[in-house]
């Protein structure tokens, strides 16, 4: 595992993950709309109403010139350019072909605008199971499509070469951060999950090179999770972010960022959604490590299963 760069808190030569796609595979079509919905917080606000209409109404702005998306969102040709550029495309024809593209996506199968619709007070019990089955599998979905497979490779390295690896997460985060250990416990990778904050920063000021620190937060600006992963790196660990929003806090503070892809909905199945979709992700990572040594890792599985089963079994 490289040893940690000398750097700087706020900024320094922290490597961003870059919005444009992975060359490694074709990128499917939906992802545009995935990559705009992330980075939407973190746009300014000419960009953002750009944003904002294009995913209100995909399959108009790919009809309009820049010069009418200019006009209908109050801002110029330039900042419609600028915007696309923001999200890893070439420029406004780029956008265009994209947003056509995802429309056509998004609406096959299950309509976005009937199972993918907002919960509301009226809805019966089966639409509420459908529309939360909906969004659960679309947050898995897009996740998987969108995942950067570079990121994911250097992260498993990463968990792989570690001394050691420490999960910071708080609330559902936290149950995350200790699924992930039990899973790299079962394989004989030790891991500590940290979900109680003095405890996170305690355990990350014992960091240094060679370690790992792998902060997981859905918004990323997690104030506990942040402050952690913070320490860590600000002590030489190498440290891993997994957030729904590249350009969040918690980006500042890490070497590699893993994005989920979730949207929120009402009463919050956005949160519920996110929580699998992170799940997802966690189970590539650690099937990423868990191949490394594979005869190993059988073999740690057969044991762990035989003593877990032995207490079960009647005697």
């Amino acid at each position: 595992m490289a040893a940690p760069r000398d750097r700087q808190r706020g900024g320094g030569d922290v490597p961003r993950r870059s919005a444009a796609p992975t060359a490694e595979r074709a990128t499917p079509p939906q992802t545009v709309l995935v990559q705009i919905r992330a980075l939407l917080p973190s746009l300014p606000p000419s960009e953002r109403r750009v944003a904002e209409a294009a995913i209100a109404d995909p399959v108009g702005v790919a009809g309009k010139t820049i010069s009418e998306l200019a006009a209908e969102c109050s801002t110029s040709e330039t900042t419609v350019v600028r915007f696309c550029r923001a999200v890893g495309l070439k420029g406004y024809p780029d956008l265009r072909i994209k947003l056509a593209s995802a429309a056509g996506s998004e609406d096959s199968g299950l309509a976005w605008s009937s199972a993918g619709s907002d919960i509301g007070p009226g809805d019966s019990l089966a639409d509420v199971v459908g529309k939360l089955g909906f969004a659960d599998a679309r947050a898995v979905e897009d996740t998987i499509a969108q995942l950067d497979l570079n990121v994911l490779q250097r992260a498993i390295d990463e968990v792989v070469g570690a001394s050691a690896v420490d999960l910071y997460g708080v609330g559902a985060s936290a149950l995350i951060a200790l699924d992930f250990q039990q899973k790299l416990h079962r394989i004989g990778r030790r891991a500590s999950a940290w979900p109680d904050p003095d405890g996170a920063l305690t355990s990350a000021a014992l960091l240094g090179r060679g370690d790992l620190a792998i902060g997981i937060s859905h918004t990323g600006a997690t104030t506990d999770t942040v402050a952690a992963l913070g320490e860590a790196w600000d002590n030489g660990a190498t440290t891993i972010a997994i957030t729904n929003f590249p350009r969040s806090p918690i980006a500042g503070v890490a070497d590699h960022v893993l994005t989920t892809a979730v949207r929120e909905t009402t009463f919050r199945s956005g949160a519920m959604s996110s929580r699998i979709a992170a799940l997802t992700l966690v189970d590539c990572l650690f099937v990423g490590v868990a191949q490394r040594n594979y005869s190993r890792t059988t073999r740690a599985l057969e044991r762990t299963y035989t003593a877990v089963h032995r207490r079960r079994s009647p005697q």
